[in-house]
């Protein structure tokens, strides 16, 4: 058997020095989940995507899956008691979260736990799983509201854990509003109670605060997701123990669910895992998306064949980031390429939010294949288009005149609208969609890829075969 050296760029005998950043520590309280989608695990991950450190209190196991919870074995008091002694003794505690505590047995325990060491908690007062499992013993609930809820910094109940909590029925917003107030008394500090399961075209969240309601209003994600609660409550806590107020720690955890929602693992045959991982991921990419956005649009810039091409309105060229469900996360030339004496020009540098028009395209086309995250626009051309489809290309368009009256009232409307449609009738998405405009409306090309350097090219091939044939 061969030997392989491996090497790194250090000199033998020198010590390797540890550089290290002082990192805010919070600790999660909860249950372990053998499917990764919830409890400890969703919140382990939640945690690291925020930039805090996490320790983690066990106090059950649970054999479950996306498709059902199949046996729990609770960790005794003493060990609970004993995990959570060992972490504080010794790891500086910011913040901390409960999630599931099983027994009141175990929850005597933990509320001991948050008296003596004066916790800010978040307590997430889970009862059942997202798929019905029972996930507290029903003779303990009383124990949760009578000791934890009371010591609860932020509480953060959904539709029935506040029915219960609040002991009444929940039907719409306001009755989410006299809940959380009727939780409050019982000594919880701020309450967010959760409308995900109100039957409403938007999930709604209501916070109450120091005698203050804050609505949330969030678009509606048609999932079944696993572990929102878990992820919900953790991403607060860690925005806590990164120096945030309630509001701005509740806003921000609201702004952070939206993209765990929308791109879930789809693993499994059951309910969907959120995804706490996507907001580091953006992260990560943003300044790869601004390099790309800008060199697409030097692109354009010097090739001089694109310049009867740049559309009146303007040119755009723009690229979202790999987990964008908002204009926010999709980065533009702010201002547009303009036609400028005999050149094409960028009138802004390179911006997220910088284009709600063609962001509209690009987010509507990642629902349907995330990979299509780019999208240039330039004036319809009859020439351009032929070029497109003899360079290999699939083209495809929407007429703008069959577009329903309810859908020109909606800004950006006519886009997502023409968009899907022309998905739809594909049944995948093409290279270029066109229209040929109407009254007030510019005819219009728009180039579909995976990045903003992919569609110049395409359109740079296409552009180039025009002028060959000229």
């Amino acid at each position: 058997m061969s030997e392989i050296d491996v090497s790194v760029n250090i000199p033998l005998g020198e010590t390797v020095r540890l550089t290290t950043k002082n990192v805010p520590c919070v600790l999660t309280i909860a249950g372990s989940d053998s499917g990764g989608g919830a409890g400890i695990q969703a919140d382990l991950k939640t945690f690291a995507a925020l930039e805090v450190f996490g320790t983690c209190v066990i106090t059950a196991i649970t054999a479950q899956n996306t498709q059902g919870v199949y046996e729990i074995l609770p960790v005794s008091p003493q060990t609970v008691e004993r995990q959570i002694e060992a972490v504080l003794k010794d790891i500086p505690v910011k913040a901390a979260k409960t999630g599931m505590l099983y027994s009141g047995a175990i929850m005597e325990v933990v509320a001991e736990a948050i008296n003596h060491h004066k916790l800010r908690v978040v307590v997430d007062p889970v009862f059942q799983a997202g798929t019905g499992d029972l996930l507290i013993h029903e003779r303990d609930k009383e124990t949760l509201i009578e000791k934890i809820v009371p010591q609860a910094f932020i509480l953060t109940p959904n539709r029935f854990e506040a029915e219960e909590i609040a002991q009444m029925k929940i039907q719409n917003v306001e009755d989410m509003r006299r809940a959380a107030k009727r939780i409050a008394k019982l000594g919880a500090k701020a309450v967010v109670v959760k409308g995900g399961h109100l039957e409403s075209a938007e999930a709604t969240d209501v916070l109450y605060y120091e005698d203050e309601f804050t609505t949330f209003k969030k678009p509606r994600v048609k999932v079944n997701i696993h572990g929102g609660g878990c992820t919900f409550s953790a991403a607060i806590t860690a925005y806590l123990a990164l120096d945030h107020n309630v509001m701005e720690a509740v806003t921000k955890a609201e702004q952070f669910m939206q993209n765990t929602i929308t791109f879930g693992w789809r693993i499994g045959g059951g309910r969907v895992p959120v995804n706490p991982m996507a907001h580091l991921y953006n992260e990560a990419e943003k300044f790869r998306v601004l390099e790309n956005v800008s060199s697409a649009a030097r692109m354009v810039e010097e090739h001089s064949e694109f310049l009867p091409y740049i559309a009146e309105v303007g040119t755009q060229v723009a690229m979202a980031l790999p987990f964008a469900s908002t204009p926010q996360e999709v980065a533009a030339v702010e201002g547009r390429i303009l036609k400028f004496r005999d050149k094409a020009k960028a009138t802004g540098s390179v911006q997220f939010g910088a284009s709600s028009h063609v962001a509209s395209i690009i987010l509507t086309t990642m629902k349907h294949d995330p990979s299509y995250r780019a999208s240039l626009n330039l004036h319809y051309d009859a020439e351009l288009v032929k070029a497109f489809e003899r360079t290999g290309f699939m083209v495809s368009s929407f007429d703008r005149k069959l577009e329903p009256s309810r859908v020109k009232t909606v800004e950006g409307g006519t886009l997502v609208w023409g968009v899907e449609k022309t998905i739809r009738n594909v049944g995948k998405i093409p290279d270029v969609i066109y229209d040929l405009g109407e009254i007030g409306k510019e005819p219009m090309i728009r180039v579909l890829g995976s990045s903003a350097i992919c569609v110049v090219e395409k359109a740079l091939a296409s552009v180039l075969a025009v002028e060959k044939e000229s």
